[in-house]
C-alpha cells in the first residue's frame, strides 16, 4: 500500500499563504501609519481636554467643564480611530464607515437607552443649567445639596448627611424646586392669640421681634397677618425673609420664633392652648355620680329592675 504524499496539498496551501504573507507586508506601512495616526489621536484628546478644562474653569461649573472635556476628547478618539481604519483598508470609505456607524449607533441606542438617556439629559442640564453644584435643591421629594453632574447621574447630599444618586432623566423630567437660586427666601410661623387681645398690637409686636431678630433682613421687612379665626384663637402669620441656606435659615427660625414669644409673653399677650369641649353624656354624668356602673365601652349598666 502506498503512503498518501503532501505535496498536492502543499502545492495548494503555500500559495495562499505566501499571498498573504505579501498582503501583511505590504499592509506593514499602513498599519504603522494608522498606529501613528491612532497615537496622535490619544495625544490631541488629551490636548484637548486639557486646553477646555483650563478655559472652562472659572467660567462655567466644574460639572459642566468635566463633562464637556470629556466628550469633546471622545469625539477626537472617535475620529482618530475613523482615520485609522481607513488608512489600514484603503477600500474602505468614510462614507461607509459612516453608514455603519449609524447603523451600529441605532443598535446601540436601543441596547443602551437608559444610559444614553442620562446621558443626554445631562448634557441638556449643563447647557440650560437649572442648578449648579453647591446649590441646594428638591426633586421627587428628596431635598438636599448638589454634589456634582455626572454624565449619568445627579449627586446629591441630603441634610442628614447621606448621598442621593438620581439619575439624569428622572431630575431632567422631574419638578426641581431649586432652594438656593435666588439669594433670599421667605420663612413662616403660625402665632395664635387669645380673643381678648387686640390682633392689631399683637402684630405690632410680632414685627418688632422679627426685626432685632440677627439673620432676619430689612428688606422686604417682616410682617404679621391675621389668617384664620380659630376656635381658641386669632391666629397670625408671621413673615420674615432671610438667606436661603438650610442650616442657617432654620437657625433664624428658631431665633425669630423665640424672639416672638418672649416679645409676647412681656406685652401680656396670651396665646392660648386649644380649647377642647366636653359634651355630659349620660354615661360621663353616672360616672361622676357613682350611681350606676359604667362599662368599658362607656355604656351605662342598670340593673333589671330599673
Amino acid at each position: 500500500m502506498s503512503r498518501p504524499t503532501l505535496e498536492p496539498w502543499s502545492d495548494e496551501i503555500l500559495p495562499v499563504l505566501s499571498r498573504m504573507l505579501e498582503t501583511v507586508v505590504a499592509a506593514l506601512p499602513r498599519v504603522g501609519v494608522a498606529a501613528l495616526v491612532l497615537l496622535l489621536g490619544w495625544s490631541l484628546a488629551r490636548l484637548l481636554r486639557w486646553v477646555l478644562r483650563r478655559w472652562l474653569t472659572g467660567r462655567r461649573t466644574p460639572s459642566f467643564t468635566n463633562v464637556m472635556s470629556t466628550l469633546a476628547r471622545w469625539v477626537v478618539l472617535v475620529v482618530a480611530a475613523l482615520a485609522a481604519v481607513t488608512i489600514v483598508f484603503p477600500s474602505v470609505r468614510p462614507v461607509d464607515l459612516l453608514a455603519g456607524l449609524g447603523f451600529f449607533s441605532i443598535a446601540v441606542g436601543f441596547a443602551f437607552q437608559d444610559i444614553l438617556e442620562n446621558t443626554l439629559s445631562g448634557v441638556l442640564m449643563l447647557l440650560r443649567q437649572p442648578f449648579r453644584s453647591g446649590d441646594q435643591i428638591e426633586v421627587q421629594g428628596h431635598t438636599g445639596t448638589v454634589q456634582a453632574i455626572t454624565i449619568r447621574e445627579t449627586r446629591i447630599r441630603t441634610f442628614d448627611g447621606q448621598l442621593l444618586v438620581i439619575p439624569n432623566r428622572d431630575v431632567y423630567k422631574s419638578v426641581i424646586r431649586v432652594q438656593t437660586h435666588f439669594d433670599r427666601r421667605r420663612l413662616s410661623f403660625v402665632v395664635g392669640v387669645a380673643y381678648e387681645n387686640d390682633p392689631a398690637e399683637a402684630a405690632d409686636v410680632i414685627v418688632t421681634a422679627l426685626s432685632e431678630v440677627e439673620g432676619v433682613l430689612e428688606a422686604p421687612p417682616p410682617e404679621a397677618l391675621v389668617q384664620v379665626l380659630g376656635v381658641s384663637t386669632v391666629d397670625l402669620e408671621a413673615r420674615f425673609w432671610t438667606v436661603p441656606q438650610q442650616h442657617e435659615s432654620q437657625q433664624v427660625l428658631h431665633r425669630a420664633v423665640t424672639a416672638v414669644k418672649s416679645a409676647l409673653d412681656a406685652a401680656g399677650i396670651e396665646m392660648p392652648a386649644e380649647i377642647i369641649a366636653l359634651q355630659a353624656t349620660p354615661s360621663f354624668r353616672a360616672a361622676l355620680h357613682g350611681d350606676a356602673e359604667v362599662t368599658p365601652g362607656g355604656a351605662v349598666r342598670r340593673s333589671p329592675g330599673t
